[in-house]
């Protein structure tokens, strides 16, 4: 008995059909009613009845079935555990990013998947951090960078990649150019110069915001925090961002301490994709660095 011909066996079983279970399995149909054949000789019993416009299983069909389609999954799995143990990781894994991210140690991450395991396929999409969240949860990523105002959801682990102030910047001629802290209620009055809706920053701008019932006066929004001191430096506005982006700026810490949190979620379960495992398992070790 080989496993080519539990294979041919289940495929047709699954198709119902010689002709497309050929197809499915690229090989001619007359091989496989021959492998087919040979099994049942083998067993002394036929196990397909031929005999109607379908083929279906006959009863010792039904008793062999579930141990060929057992045989199958253990020789996968024997597959899958070689491939884990030799490191020769191969498929692909699905990575998001929060909108507007330059995280490096993101991209290290996946710098070193790659080296490690260069023939893996590695796509990365860019969303807002709900989104995101909800597809690590549901499977549609194996891993994301979202910003993280509050606890995360119930069934993920995570790395903190970022955890800074957030603050104001102004330009040096600006009124409160020599002021040093603001209250949040401040902003109501304020043109305010942020992120727009759905980074990271400003899932934890709108999130301090919410905690003392404020309101800001979001006057301009670009999605690149270079842009954002320039137009602060320009006297546009008040620039909201992350302590080490006020550059040139005169920093003004907002009251009460706000922080903006970049963190590398995944699912603490994950499935059986060996290609997310081995990212995972990168990301637990940087964590541990």
């Amino acid at each position: 008995m080989e496993l080519r011909q539990l294979e041919y066996f289940v495929a047709v079983v699954e198709e119902a059909n010689f002709t497309r279970a050929a197809e499915r399995l690229h090989v001619a149909q007359p091989g496989v009613s021959a492998q087919i054949k040979r099994l049942e000789r083998e067993l002394g019993q036929e196990l397909l009845d031929r005999s109607g416009r379908t083929v279906s299983l006959t009863e010792a069909g039904r008793a062999v079935l579930p141990h060929a389609l057992a045989a199958l999954t253990s020789v996968q799995s024997a597959r899958d555990v070689v491939d884990a143990l030799t490191g020769l990781v191969r498929g692909s894994v699905s990575v998001g990013m929060v909108t507007a991210c330059a995280s490096a140690d993101l991209t290290e991450l996946l710098s070193r998947l790659h080296k490690k395991h260069p023939g893996l396929d590695i796509s990365l999409s860019e969303d807002d951090s709900h989104n995101l969240l909800a597809g690590v949860l549901d499977g549609t990523f194996d891993i994301a960078v979202v910003g993280v105002a509050g606890d995360l959801p119930e069934g993920l682990e995570s790395r903190v990649i970022t955890d800074e102030r957030l603050v104001a910047g102004v330009a040096a001629n600006h009124e409160l150019a020599q002021v040093s802290s603001l209250p949040f209620v401040e902003l109501e009055t304020r043109s305010v110069i942020c992120l727009p809706k759905g980074t990271g920053i400003r899932t934890c701008f709108d999130a301090a915001c919410a905690a003392v019932d404020v309101t800001p006066t979001v006057a301009l929004e670009a999605s690149n925090l270079g842009i954002i001191v320039s137009l602060a430096a320009q006297g546009l506005g008040m620039a909201v961002l992350p302590e080490s982006a006020v550059g040139q700026l005169h920093r003004i810490d907002l009251e009460p301490e706000a922080r903006s949190r970049l963190e590398l979620v995944w699912r603490v379960v994950g499935g059986k994709n060996p290609a997310a495992s081995a990212l995972i398992d990168l990301a637990r070790v940087a964590s541990a660095e």
